[in-house]
């Protein structure tokens, strides 16, 4: 059973950081891409980041040069750091995993940016 479970998210003032977790459980982790996403408010959902298994990360221009993806295969952890934080940031963020043509997405984890 696949299981993706964020933590990390709060309450924070624009230009404060915040550090997402993702623990990962059920698959092979170091042979999968993972994502984050997250879902603004009033907004569909839009990708922020991933990192792929030979460590290759990749940004939405927003977020380039502020957040950092970062994974830990040893704990089956992916990471994103979020530094200079902007209300627009604020959402739910959500881990993802694509395995095959299935989708898994963690429960997600509010960050409130506050101007």
């Amino acid at each position: 059973q696949v299981q993706l479970v964020e933590s990390g998210g709060g309450l924070v003032q624009a230009g404060g950081s915040l550090k997402l977790s993702c623990e990962v459980s059920g698959i092979i982790f170091s042979d999968n891409t993972l994502f984050w996403y997250r879902d603004p408010p009033a907004k569909q959902r839009e990708w922020v980041a991933f990192i792929t298994s030979d460590d290759d990360a990749t940004y939405v221009e927003s977020v380039r040069g502020r957040f950092t993806i970062s994974r830990d295969n040893a704990k089956s952890t992916v990471t994103l750091q979020m530094n200079s934080l902007k209300p627009e940031d604020t959402g739910v963020y959500y881990c993802h995993v694509l395995i095959g043509r299935q989708p898994y997405w963690g429960q997600g984890t509010q960050v409130t940016v506050s101007s």
